[in-house]
């Protein structure tokens, strides 16, 4: 297949072959990436499901949980690979390992082998996000880089609102392992189709890997805007856990609401998760990046302020976190779209090391959420959530202080 990237300096025509041809791989890795946050996704969803099927305590489920969530972590050990190997590489990879092992979830039912499913979810997330994140911020120009990243984001929202849905139709109908051979074998497929239609980008092949690495993570660790920007992802998704830990106990316990309302709450937040995503794609390079990120950061602060006040009546309160979720997925897709920016020699490190900050981030606010909440109620939660909101905006802004696209 062609190389669509151009040389420096030339512009993409919208009607050009390459431009087609980009569009096309990125569609088609948008929808690799739906089957992997329907991976990760759905046994949150569905742990009582997996709980009888194991017949395991549902504490062994939540276990499994934990572990795919930490996956994260390790994400910056493998991003200066991608800077050495090629983002195609890792994107594959990351694939191959999800579809192996949700197989081997599926095929051998027995706790050990979900413990390898949940966990290559995890990883395969971990390797696939960065590299394909990178492999945009490589092809698409700045100017546009908020529309390719809101179009692949949309993948996130998709998840819940079209994957979701289907592996419960397919636990219903064929029992609890389906929707792991199902999903293990769109990966698999999926590896074949990217590999043909994403071209070997022409690096190097891999030697002295641990000094590459070194030398990725210091250059990283001396660049401001890119401590400014993990210090920002790591706090806007701790405020974010703190209050979505406890969500459901706040609408349960305030409005007696039944875990069927709960699913349909659930959906709303997909919903605002896609309005967010659509904002991004559609308006942030409108703005610039820059200042869209400080608006929907300014607009997150004033969301969860206001919350304990909207949250008197049920309407209101579904209308509050409905606001929340979408200027929250707004300010990270925003975020994203710029960070591929901030290091475009070694743009996997930096966006795996993103992934990891998030990762920490979310843990983080987890295990908060409960205390906070048990210390004082909604009001607390939603003042502690906008106080880091506000102190990932300082961060944000001395990093990005003298830095340029």
């Amino acid at each position: 297949m062609a190389e669509t990237s151009l040389p420096p300096g030339k512009e993409l025509s919208p009607a050009s072959p390459a431009v087609h041809g980009l569009a096309l791989q990125i569609g088609a890795a948008t929808l690799a990436r739906l089957v992997i946050n329907t991976s990760r996704r759905f046994p949150y969803i569905f742990a009582t499901a997996l709980s009888r099927g194991l017949g395991v305590p549902l504490v062994g489920i939540t276990s499994l949980i934990a572990i795919n969530q930490a996956t994260g972590v390790l994400s910056p050990v493998f991003g200066p690979l991608g800077d050495r190997w090629g983002y195609r590489v890792l994107m594959l990879v990351g694939l191959g390992v999800l579809g192996v092992g949700m197989l081997a979830g599926g095929l051998i039912p027995v706790y050990p082998m979900a413990l390898l499913a949940l966990f290559a979810a995890g990883l395969g997330k971990s390797l696939f996000d960065p590299a394909l994140q990178s492999y945009t911020g490589e092809r698409v120009p700045y100017q546009r880089r908020g529309l390719a990243i809101g179009v692949i984001e949309f993948s996130w929202a998709g998840s819940t609102l079209v994957g979701i849905p289907l592996v419960a139709l397919l636990i219903e109908r064929r029992g609890w392992r389906s929707p792991f051979v199902m999903l293990g074998g769109l990966a698999l497929l999926a590896v074949l189709f990217l590999a043909f239609l994403i071209p070997r980008d022409g690096r190097a092949a891999p030697h002295g890997g641990m000094p590459g690495m070194r030398a990725a993570w210091r250059r990283l660790s001396q660049e401001r805007a890119a401590l400014g920007a993990l210090g920002f992802s790591l706090l806007m998704a701790a405020a974010n856990d703190n209050l979505f830990v406890i969500y459901g106990v706040w609408l349960e316990g305030a409005f007696g609401l039944s875990i069927f309302a709960l699913g349909v709450a659930t959906i709303a937040i997909g919903l605002a998760e896609l309005l967010g995503e659509g904002l991004t794609a559609f308006v942030a390079d409108r703005l610039g990046l820059k200042r869209a990120i400080l608006i929907g950061l300014v607009l997150s602060v004033f969301s969860f302020v206001v919350l304990p006040v909207l949250g008197q009546t049920l309407p209101l309160a579904l209308t509050g976190l409905f606001i929340i979720f979408v200027t929250f997925e707004f300010t990270i897709v925003t975020s994203i779209s710029l960070f591929t920016e901030i290091l475009p020699g070694a743009r996997a490190t930096m966006m795996s090391s993103n992934v990891a900050a998030m990762s920490i981030g979310r843990m983080i606010g987890a295990l908060m959420g409960s205390s906070v909440w048990l210390a004082g109620g909604l009001l607390v939660t939603s003042l502690v959530s906008a106080a880091i909101c506000v102190l990932a905006l300082a961060l944000l802004t001395w990093g990005l202080r003298d830095w340029r696209a």
